[in-house]
């Protein structure tokens, strides 16, 4: 029987706009009403920075509640850690969304490159996907399981037609901490064991159990959780202690020298050493599952050896586990080569009763449906493919320029680059340098992630719509805002 289980979370949609003027020392914001002239939020404002690419979308005119008023609700009525995690200095106040573009309150465009923590996945308010989502509401808004209705059962169909033979079980959930959750009582169910292994760097989800799967200082409480949850290594071969130049399925590898023979990775060899010591030290023989992103996202975009997963799904078969992947970030065609990849067991959760509300809702069903409708018609697996290798490649280029760029990884639009010190040491760029970058890129008019266990990564994962012309535009503001630090250092 092949043993596993997979979580993924569907797709959305994306924006953008913005210019700045050649020799002087402003920039030009392109806004709904027309094209206004603004001081530049820079320091010291880029020259030569190409014009946004054009949009023919007009956004409403916004007439809601300040961005003071806004401010004041969100600390004195949300939970403080709604303001922690909120991105930027000063905030971006998101007021309407189309395809890859993101307008504020003010009528400002961005070229969105993080896509709602890359889970909007055809663009935002794809016209097919709304025009789907209201047919829905106009029907029926909400019922459960308990029920029969087609939403759910059409989406399900569709859902498992992109599982490879003999996968072909879904069960909706609301949250990738749900799923998670789920997984691990499936996971433990199944095989009659309890331990779990998880991947140091890995976000597995917030909840009291998915925290255990979770090894990421940054989302841990000082309370119990996971009971049964233990880490190996992450295989890294950027920054962990071995690693090599042909290490990766990716179109760019790391800079490190190699020395392998052909067809051998040494670096392989010793992470699967790592993990063998955890076999050997950490768990029982018996083991129920391990869990692990094809590509670390929250952990930085973070890439294993080639062999890394194959290798560890046959010594964790060994002892009885499921391998579970966690497609959150990685499903529905982002990394452009495959829709995804993982297998499934599902039979032994039958033996008791479980009930999820809201799972399988008769709109999210309908809405998801039509966005792997979109999916294919739009291309966007190939949309991935295309943009996603130009983006690395020339990031790469920027990399070998760069003494702060110390990698440039993944695979399609899930792309992470890796900022440090300086090359030799590989040490974490300092968070308030990090900040100044992406406050630039933001000022400048593109928004993009930041990831890694010290927050040294740049994540890159749009809504799978974006354009060569696009990228093209982003290169130029990362270059200005890496060349504006380079210059200011």
């Amino acid at each position: 029987m092949q043993k596993a289980l997979c979580r993924s979370r569907g797709p959305s949609l994306g924006w953008a706009k913005d210019a700045f003027s050649k020799f002087e020392h402003f920039a030009k914001f392109h806004w709904a009403s027309g094209a206004l002239c603004q001081k530049s939020a820079l320091k010291y404002p880029p020259q030569n920075l190409p014009e946004m690419p054009p949009c023919d979308f007009i956004p409403e005119e916004y007439k809601e509640m300040s961005k003071a008023q806004m401010l004041e609700i969100r600390k004195n009525y949300c939970n403080p850690m709604t303001m922690k995690v909120t991105y930027y200095k000063k905030p971006v106040y998101i007021h309407q969304g189309y395809m890859q573009w993101l307008w504020d309150v003010d009528g400002r465009r961005y070229l969105d490159l993080f896509a709602g923590v890359a889970t909007v996945s055809v663009g935002h308010c794809h016209p097919k996907v709304t025009d789907a989502a209201v047919k829905q509401l106009r029907r029926l808004w909400h019922t459960t399981n308990i029920y029969v209705y087609s939403t759910l059962h059409e989406y399900a169909e569709k859902l498992a037609a992109h599982f490879p033979d003999p996968l072909k079980v879904v069960y909706f959930t609301n949250s990738g901490s749900e799923a998670n959750d789920l997984a691990m009582l499936m996971a433990r169910l199944h095989t009659g064991n309890f331990d779990i292994i998880t991947l140091r760097g890995s976000y597995h989800g917030g909840s009291p159990q998915t925290m255990g799967l979770t090894s990421n200082a940054a989302y841990k409480y000082p309370i119990a959780s996971g009971l049964g949850c233990h880490t190996t290594m992450c295989p890294d071969v950027f920054r962990g202690p071995w690693g090599g130049c042909h290490c990766r399925d990716s179109p760019i590898q790391t800079i490190r020298d190699c020395r392998c023979s052909p067809g051998n990775c040494q670096a392989n060899d010793m992470y699967i050493g790592q993990l063998k010591e955890v076999f050997a030290t950490s768990v029982p023989s018996r083991i129920a599952a391990f869990f692990g992103e094809p590509i670390q996202g929250v952990g930085g975009a973070v890439q294993y050896p080639k062999n890394y997963l194959k290798e560890t799904y046959k010594l964790v078969r060994e002892r009885g586990g499921v391998c579970i992947a966690d497609e959150v970030q990685t499903g529905f065609g982002r990394t452009g080569s495959h829709f995804w990849g993982f297998q499934e067991i599902a039979a032994s959760f039958a033996k008791g009763v479980h009930f999820n509300t809201f799972g399988g809702n008769p709109v999210a069903c309908a809405i998801a449906s039509s966005v792997l409708d979109t999916i294919k018609e739009d291309g966007t697996q190939q949309i991935s493919a295309d943009v996603g290798t130009h983006l690395l490649t020339e990031l790469a280029k920027f990399r070998d320029k760069y003494e702060i760029i110390g990698d440039v990884r993944g695979k399609g639009l899930q792309i992470g680059v890796e900022m440090v010190k300086d090359k030799a040491s590989r040490e974490p760029l300092p968070a308030d340098a990090m900040s100044q970058i992406f406050e630039d890129i933001k000022d400048m008019g593109v928004l993009i992630g930041k990831g890694g266990v010290y927050g040294q990564t740049f994540r890159i994962k749009p809504p799978m719509c974006i354009t060569k012309q696009d990228a093209d535009f982003f290169l130029a503001v990362f270059r200005h805002a890496v060349h504006n630090y380079m210059e200011q250092r």
